[in-house]
């Protein structure tokens, strides 16, 4: 919703999720949701893309998606972030995509288990950003929603500091912090014209 959805962006419409997939038809997530992708593996270009996405889920540590893999080494080769969370993050380790950046997932043994050579450069904190490749924890969405808000420049630093905070905290004080900081990037906008 936040980068779909145009409220408090800086620029509204600026990007659009697509879903993919590695077939035609649909397919059904590990948590029983049908979804219907917009466009298969071989149909996605990083030259028509500004990040690529990998949600987490069990099929990674069952070797699936090896395609998505490479397919995240095109998008890097070609300077266009990716982004990947929870089991992904492995996906990323097995390919070697991990051997030199910063990084964290779910946990640092998680990953050894994948026989990557990134250990040191392992993090333990819930997102992590480096290089174009932004890692979490399969338990921090929040935050990889953060760091992904931030490369991609989709809200103000005002705004997404008090987003974040709302959403971390629950607190009224950070809600009010981000209809200011919403307004006051509103009323900017308004005196460029």
């Amino acid at each position: 919703a936040g980068i779909n959805g145009p409220q408090f962006q800086k620029q509204p419409g600026r990007y659009r999720i697509r879903t993919v997939a590695p077939h035609e038809g649909s397919v059904v997530t590990m948590g029983g949701i049908r979804i219907q992708p917009d466009l298969t593996l071989d149909a996605l270009r990083p030259a028509d893309s500004a990040m690529l996405i990998l949600p987490g889920g069990v099929a990674w540590d069952e070797g699936k998606h090896s395609e998505a893999v490479e397919l995240a080494r095109a998008f890097l080769d070609a300077g266009v972030p990716v982004a990947a969370i929870c089991g992904a993050t492995a996906a990323l380790a097995r390919g070697g995509l991990l051997d030199d950046r910063r990084h964290t997932s779910n946990a640092l043994e998680y990953l050894a288990a994948t026989q990557y050579r990134g250990a040191a450069l392992y993090e333990d904190a819930p997102a992590v950003t480096d290089r174009n490749v932004v890692t979490a924890s399969g338990t921090a969405p929040l935050d990889f929603a953060l760091h992904i808000f931030r490369l991609l420049d989709v809200y103000a630093p005002a705004v997404l500091d008090a987003w974040y905070n709302l959403f971390r905290t629950g607190r009224t004080e950070y809600f009010v912090a981000l209809m200011q900081a919403a307004g006051a990037q509103d009323e900017s906008e308004g005196t460029e014209a």
